[in-house]
């Protein structure tokens, strides 16, 4: 009896890893899904939290993908390991934040690691040539085959006719003729190719799957940096650079100011860690203050958040704050106009 073979695909949960796998399940390859969970993962967090587009089904795409497909689906933290991708990338940022080409190859490299581990044969990407502007041109492709150490085990269907040969297709596991040659940033193609398959309720397919694509996240997540002084950052600061306006006032402290209804849920479970403050002359949302603010500071932060209470148009709001400590104070503030906070204090 002749081996199954098998290949490992890298699930993101948009619709170009969603048709890359199909296309092998139908040459009759074994496809296992993996996905890995950096922290900056746009799936399940802001999504489930909020209400904002409420007609949505508030999903894991990646699971979903994988139900369609009917695979299975890995899921792999790989948050500690992937520090020295974001601190330290060998090729750089692109627009913002976002380590494209090293991340790329470092979860290529994951992927060849698990695939050896658990006796796979190779790799699947939904990878296209010339659709991202870092990792995906014709002349960094192949940097990540070859930092990964991944080589000709790693197949991407969409755009294969544009490649050379990989291992699958000159052992015969796949057909090379049913493979695709889609290029470039239109998903017209791939759009269609859903529409032929009978996938209509995919993830946006121009949509990206991380957080550090986001010109927003991104100066979040270096003012946080510039303000503590250093690099360092854990899981919880991650999920609430995701959360609420963040207004900074100073080097000395920053406020997350909860926008809805789902936030002040999310934000009230960290009322133990951090000093926070609310309203309680009228309805309002509440605000976490990270950071060391002294007493002007406090005042300041009290100003701040009347402005997002029902009170923004009154000439005082009660508000109470309380520390760390466990000390609270009650001070009575004219909240600060729209303006004010735009133009001076907004990250």
């Amino acid at each position: 009896m002749s081996k199954k073979i098998k290949a490992v695909s890298l699930i993101s949960g948009g619709l170009d890893s969603l048709l890359s796998t199909k296309l092998m399940l139908d040459q009759g390859i074994h496809v296992e899904g993996i996905n890995f969970f950096t922290g900056f993962c746009v799936e399940g967090h802001t999504h489930a939290i909020r209400k904002q587009k409420s007609d949505k089904p508030k999903r894991n795409n990646a699971l979903w993908v994988a139900e369609q497909l009917g695979i299975k689906l890995h899921i792999i933290d790989v948050i500690e390991e992937y520090r020295d991708v974001l601190l330290n990338p060998k090729h750089g940022y692109g627009k913002n934040m976002n380590p494209c080409l090293d991340c790329k190859g470092f979860m290529v490299k994951k992927a060849k690691q698990w695939m050896e581990e658990n006796d796979f044969d190779f790799i699947i990407t939904g990878e296209v040539m010339g659709q991202r502007p870092m990792s995906q041109r014709k002349e960094t492709m192949p940097v990540v085959q070859e930092e990964s150490g991944a080589g000709d085990l790693l197949l991407r269907p969409l755009c294969a006719k544009h490649l050379p040969l990989t291992k699958a297709e000159i052992e015969g596991w796949v057909d090379r003729e049913r493979l695709l040659d889609f290029s470039g940033r239109t998903r017209k193609p791939q759009m269609a190719l859903a529409k032929e398959y009978g996938f209509d309720d995919y993830a946006t397919p121009a949509g990206g799957c991380c957080f550090l694509t986001d010109k927003q996240y991104s100066d979040k997540l270096v003012d946080m940096w510039q303000a503590r002084g250093n690099r360092d950052y854990q899981l919880d600061d991650l999920m609430m650079l995701k959360v609420g306006r963040h207004i900074r006032p100073n080097q000395r402290f920053k406020m997350i100011i909860a926008r809805e209804e789902g936030e002040v849920k999310f934000l009230e479970g960290y009322r133990n860690q951090y000093a926070h403050l609310y309203s309680t002359s009228c309805n309002g949302p509440i605000a976490l203050i990270d950071g060391e603010p002294n007493q002007e500071d406090i005042k300041i932060a009290a100003k701040i958040l009347a402005r997002y209470s029902q009170g923004r148009d009154e000439d005082s709001v009660d508000v109470e704050v309380k520390l760390q400590a466990g000390v609270a104070q009650q001070l009575s503030v004219k909240p600060f106009s729209a303006e004010e906070i735009d133009k001076n204090w907004m990250v």
